[in-house]
């Protein structure tokens, strides 16, 4: 099993999280191709060097669209005081369920540098410059030009 940290995967085609297991044929339970939002909340995000970038804070939906706009990506601050949102793409995450967590294929320092949002101040994905400014951060087709 392997993480690639090629940024282009997941451009062309791909809708949805990647999805890395060890025991693909294992058909038990209800996941990982479909899973409740809320058990996903929580999750650590790695990064390929495995460095915590945070964690899943919400799932956002496209709800005209039928499909995951972004995940909400917590990294910083204490117990939830003075953390920084990211608006991560779908597309952009790998859900490594040996390990129970997301990857990013983002390095530590470049998340700092990421467009990001407080909890007190949540942006508009409707803003169409914003969303497509965090997709291309993320090297990632916009989900609604798929």
């Amino acid at each position: 099993m392997s993480l690639s940290s090629d940024p282009s995967q997941g451009v062309q085609g791909q809708q949805g999280a990647r999805i890395v297991q060890r025991h693909p044929d294992d058909n038990s339970g209800p996941g990982p191709e479909v899973m409740a939002a809320d058990t996903l909340q929580g999750d650590d995000v790695v990064n390929l060097q495995g460095e915590k970038l945070g964690s899943i804070e919400d799932i956002m939906l496209d709800v005209q669209g039928g499909r995951v706009a972004y995940a909400v990506l917590s990294f910083g601050g204490l117990l939830g005081m003075g953390d920084k949102l990211f608006a991560i793409p779908w597309s952009a995450l790998t859900l490594d369920t040996d390990r129970k967590c997301f990857v990013l294929d983002v390095p530590k320092d470049r998340l700092q540098n990421a467009p990001g949002f407080d909890k007190d101040h949540w942006p508009s994905m409707a803003d169409e410059s914003w969303a497509t400014q965090v997709y291309s951060f993320y090297n990632q087709q916009p989900y609604w030009r798929q």
